[in-house]
């Protein structure tokens, strides 16, 4: 089986091999780190062998419950924020045809709430949702997050009005802190199906627990198959040696740090990859964006963003490297037609798949920016599979750990996040915020 593939060899003209290879000993260290749990943030290592762990019967439940959901809904509204929802929208996006919102169903649409504070998305939500069946899967250690417990709040009341307290008790799933939290004891009282989210797995690598395997479950997707490209790759990335392309990955983007380049953007030829981008951008920078260090992650669509950030990127300022995402194999095939006006001056590349244009957009891109001063990265996947997709998902989360220790922060808290909570919660007015409230009014006067 074709596996993903990783080189660098684009990047040599802003780093040499040598100061690569120099960073060799603390990505060691750092695989080391993970593997002892010696590091910062140890007490979050769950996800590192979390693919090999899995067992059967965990996977068996899942798929009963995703059965279920698929059978009596039209909709399955997964509510959650950040990597409660990030990570299956990735995958659900990856391998869904693009306009299955056009065509006749097939199981239910997923479908995700709780992700922002939207008043107009969340009213065309509950317009979309009258008189149909759904269920939901909500998402959240604490039950007390914002933004998805406005949305469980309304959602759940909506769903128990149209269908009785009966039904939505078992189409309502919780995944939520085993034993404390506002949804455990909810979810204990009404007796929803109740899945755990690990205490040693953070959100952002959660994707191959149940907050991400039961709503891609659900949109119909061999979640064993995810699982297996996962495991096929913490194997591969097990050893510190020049075998192991997470560790040449951190390695490459820590000497490209070093060297000045402060931006990474991630380059996808496949519009299906957009999410998995977004899905990126949290894992990288809220793992290193710390202690006023990083790598700041960025994401475009290519060749469409081309058209609006080319410009920046080959000719603004030389702060940035790319890492590119190709995918080898398209599912379906269209050729161009000859025409024999030829007014658009295409009938050249008549007869060539629309891959093949985009490959050479893609090749003729990364030639024109690595001549431009920007160093590309290269990732290769097989095609847009389950088992790829677990591939890819596991080496940027190995990747991620080992670059993170490689740059000297704790890749695994985010101490960060709570700062604006504090101030909405005072501006909001909540019981216990009362000295903040005061405080932050007085700078708005």
């Amino acid at each position: 089986m074709d596996t993903l593939k990783f080189e660098n060899r684009n990047v040599k003209g802003a780093v040499s091999e040598a100061e690569i290879d120099a960073l060799q000993a603390k990505g060691a260290d750092a695989i080391e780190k993970l593997e002892k749990g010696t590091g910062e943030g140890s007490d979050f290592l769950g996800w590192l062998h979390l693919p090999s762990a899995i067992s059967g019967e965990s996977v068996a439940d899942i798929e009963k419950t995703a059965a279920l959901l698929r059978k009596d809904c039209e909709y399955v509204v997964a509510i959650g924020i950040g990597g409660s929802y990030l990570g299956a929208k990735a995958v659900i996006e990856a391998l869904s045809d693009s306009f299955a919102a056009y065509k006749p169903a097939n199981g239910p649409r997923v479908l995700f709430a709780g992700q922002n504070i939207g008043e107009d998305y969340t009213s065309e939500l509950v317009e979309l949702l009258k008189g149909k069946k759904f269920g939901i899967i909500v998402i959240s250690k604490s039950g007390t997050t914002t933004e998805p417990a406005i949305a469980f709040r309304i959602l759940k009341e909506m769903l128990e009005a149209q269908e009785g307290k009966e039904y939505a008790s078992k189409h309502i799933v919780a995944i939520t802190d085993e034993r404390k939290g506002a949804l455990r004891k909810l979810a204990t009282e009404e007796g929803y199906v109740t899945y755990v989210i690990p205490d040693n797995v953070g959100g952002r690598f959660s994707v191959l627990t149940p907050v991400g395997l039961l709503p891609i479950a659900v949109a119909g997707f061999d979640i064993r198959k995810l699982i297996d490209g996962a495991k096929a790759m913490e194997a591969a990335t097990a050893k510190a040696d020049s075998s192991n392309i997470s560790l040449l990955y951190a390695q490459t983007r820590n000497a490209l740090y070093n060297a000045g380049k402060k931006i990474e953007i991630l380059v996808n030829y496949n519009p299906k990859l957009h999410y998995l981008g977004e899905w990126w951008k949290q894992l990288y920078g809220e793992s290193e964006g710390k202690e006023h260090k990083g790598i700041f992650p960025a994401a475009v669509d290519n060749s469409t963003d081309l058209h609006s950030m080319g410009q920046w990127i080959q000719e603004g300022e030389r702060s940035i490297f790319e890492t590119v995402i190709s995918v080898a194999k398209q599912q379906r095939e269209i050729v161009i037609p000859s025409d024999e006006a030829n007014l658009d001056g295409l009938n050249y590349i008549a007869g060539k798949r629309i891959d093949e244009v985009n490959k050479m957009a893609e090749l003729g891109t990364v030639i024109a920016h690595s001549d431009g001063g920007v160093p590309n990265i290269h990732i290769t996947l097989p095609e847009l599979s389950e088992y790829c997709l677990g591939e890819i998902i596991y080496f940027f989360e190995k990747a991620c750990g080992i670059s993170g220790y490689i740059l000297g922060v704790n890749p695994f808290n985010q101490p960060g996040v709570e700062a604006y909570k504090k101030n909405m919660f005072a501006l909001l007015n909540k019981p216990g915020y009362e000295e903040e409230s005061k405080a932050i009014q007085a700078r708005l006067k």
